[in-house]
């Protein structure tokens, strides 16, 4: 099917616009600095005006949704769902990879398996949680990131890295800020964007947005749907300015 240019615009803008952005909020009031990336998804805005997007997502246990109401309700579901309900006519496909305690080397690993099974255009990499939380070698957790990178790269697509989730007891036990920091500086080097989760959940929690450690055993599926929710238009926000900022690049209008 030959899109017009016309319709091409209506399309990504449907595509990369929630009700909260276009309305001029952003995503379950998070501060718009942890959503501002500046880097560009050009795989991702072809696609997107061919009429055709097709994502992995590669985590550990997080991109399965526990503690949820349901598969339908983890982040990378709602994020489907959000890109459907805007763009019912896309050729949409997400495809969803994950288990408990993959460290980045195992991750990296079914991305590549992926990636020689099908192409993609955009890979959501959630990285470097069970480094953090083991203690693991911060420099093996970086090199195999930059493997990663030059694979997907090598395969045409583009990659937004997800950071670890926010928790107090993780902060209280474990070195987080230096993954953290390594994973901002080679997304960097790269020129890849970076979910903040960690700076994300924070903020949500601080605001009594959503706070899942917080949240009444009564409480805690519906907190944990939210907080899937409140993700995923995030990432979509996320997408939503790296699209728009390969748009603006010479070559990719």
């Amino acid at each position: 099917m030959t899109l017009g240019a016309g319709r091409v615009l209506l399309l990504l803008g449907l595509l990369l616009a929630s009700p909260a952005t276009r309305a001029g909020g952003m995503a379950c009031d998070s501060p718009p600095e942890l959503l501002a990336s500046h880097a560009a998804l050009p795989a991702t805005a072809r696609a997107a005006s061919a009429g055709s997007l097709r994502i992995l997502v590669v985590g550990s246990a997080s991109v399965l949704g526990p503690g949820t109401s349901g598969p339908g309700a983890a982040w990378p579901a709602r994020l489907e769902a959000l890109i459907r309900a805007r763009v019912p006519h896309l050729a949409l496909e997400v495809v969803t990879r994950g288990a408990r305690g993959l460290t980045t080397a195992e991750t990296g690993a079914i991305i590549a398996a992926e990636l020689a099974r099908a192409p993609f255009n955009l890979v959501l990499w959630q990285v470097g949680t069970a480094e953090a939380v083991r203690g693991l070698d911060l420099d093996e957790m970086v090199e195999q990131v930059n493997e990663g990178l030059a694979r997907i790269v090598a395969a045409g697509a583009d990659t937004v890295l997800m950071d670890q989730q926010f928790s107090r007891f993780m902060r209280a036990n474990a070195n987080v800020d230096a993954y953290r920091d390594a994973l901002r500086l080679t997304a960097a080097a790269h020129g890849v964007p970076v979910l903040r989760r960690w700076d994300l959940m924070q903020a949500w929690a601080e605001a009594d947005t959503v706070d899942i450690e917080r949240a009444g055993r009564q409480e805690k599926v519906a907190a944990t749907d939210k907080l899937n929710d409140c993700l995923a238009q995030a990432m979509q926000a996320l997408i939503r300015d790296g699209v728009a900022e390969a748009r603006g690049r010479p070559g990719q209008r």
